[in-house]
Formats: structure tokens, C-alpha cells, sequence
């Protein structure tokens, strides 16, 4: 399967190509929708409670933490306890471990319902999750947007377009430099699961 290069000289942005690989279709369209339904279906969904400038708020999508029995996560104050792999995340990691030879032990489910739900501007630079990680990113579902922008200068902006069935690789120094979010959408759209693998230490 070809890398897709998306970040040309016509963008107006000078993106560091080396911190994404983009694999427009690494699931086939009919198996991607077949797991999507079952991940809405057998997934334990919470919706989490953390702390948000200075605030309790619920989060605007629904949330579920897979992983290695030890690899416990802290994300906004809030302390996520892995469920144990099932054997369709088991077999989808290391899927993309063969596919990408990056391994990990964990793995973030988020369920944006419809669009109303979302993800603020953030980056994943966690301590549990290394110096430099590299995150896994497959999307099932209704197509959204993927915004980066740069932490130093907001001014420097970057929109993807994650598709059903797309994986994304985040890698290098990306998380201390670039900020990434799911706004909200307006228009009435359908649901979308992303599962972002990573390797807690």
C-alpha cells in the first residue's frame, strides 16, 4: 500500500512531511463498516469527566481504554484503567504492527456520536507515552476534519480530511511542536469511531 504525500508546495504550509504517514485506505470499505458497527455495539462507552480550565466538564464524545494489564493512563486529570484486549483489537494491532513495524501495547477508542462531538486543540505529550511517540490513528465512520496547528504560531494551520478506513501515523517530535483537534460540524452528519494506538511505558 502506497504512503499518500498530501503536505505539497500548493498548501501554503510548510509541513514537516517526516512527522505523518497517511494511508488513505487501509481498510476496505465494507470490512471497515462491518468493524465499526461492532465497536459501537460491544464497546464499554464512558463518557469521562475531566478537569478543562479550572473546571469539571463532561467530554463531548464517549471514550473506552484498551490495553496490556499495567498500562494504566492519565490524561486531564483523569486516570483511565485499561479493559483487557479483545481479540478484534488484538488481531487490528497488530495488523498495523506488521503493517507500519511500529509496536504498542495500548490502544484510545473515541465514538463521536455526530457532530456536535469533538476533541479541543491538544497534544499528546503525556509522560507515560515517551519523549517522542509515535501514535497510530484508524478512522471508521463518517469522515472529519483533522486540524493541526502550530503550537509556537497559530497562524500556521493544516486541515486533513480523515476518511473511513484511513490510518495516520503521528511520529517524531510532532507532539511538541503541533497541536491537533476534531472541531465541531454543523451539518447533520453520521458516527465515527477512531482507535489511536500508542505504547505506554
Amino acid at each position: 500500500m502506497d504512503h499518500l504525500s498530501f503536505f505539497t508546495n500548493n498548501e501554503g504550509l510548510l509541513f514537516p512531511e517526516d512527522l505523518l504517514d497517511f494511508y488513505p485506505n487501509f481498510l476496505d470499505e465494507s470490512p471497515g463498516m462491518q468493524l465499526l458497527t461492532h465497536l459501537i455495539n460491544t464497546t464499554p462507552w464512558i463518557q469521562q469527566e475531566i478537569q478543562m480550565y479550572g473546571r469539571k466538564v463532561l467530554t463531548p464524545r464517549l471514550t473506552a481504554w484498551y490495553g496490556d494489564n499495567d498500562k494504566t493512563y492519565k490524561y486531564t486529570g483523569t486516570k483511565y484503567d485499561p479493559i483487557p484486549w479483545t481479540e478484534t483489537l488484538l488481531n487490528l494491532k497488530d495488523r498495523i504492527t506488521s503493517f507500519t513495524t511500529y509496536s504498542f501495547n495500548s490502544v484510545l477508542l473515541n465514538y463521536y456520536r455526530d457532530g456536535n462531538d469533538s476533541v479541543a486543540w491538544h497534544r499528546d505529550n503525556e509522560k507515560e507515552l515517551g519523549v517522542n511517540p509515535v501514535i497510530a490513528s484508524l478512522s471508521l465512520g463518517h469522515p472529519r476534519c483533522f486540524d493541526f496547528r502550530k503550537k509556537e504560531d497559530h497562524r500556521q494551520k493544516y486541515s486533513l480530511e480523515l476518511r473511513h478506513g484511513s490510518l495516520l501515523i503521528m511520529k517524531g517530535d510532532l507532539q511538541h511542536h503541533w497541536e491537533h483537534s476534531i472541531p465541531k460540524q454543523t451539518q447533520n452528519i453520521g458516527a465515527r469511531v477512531n482507535l489511536t494506538f500508542r505504547t505506554i511505558h
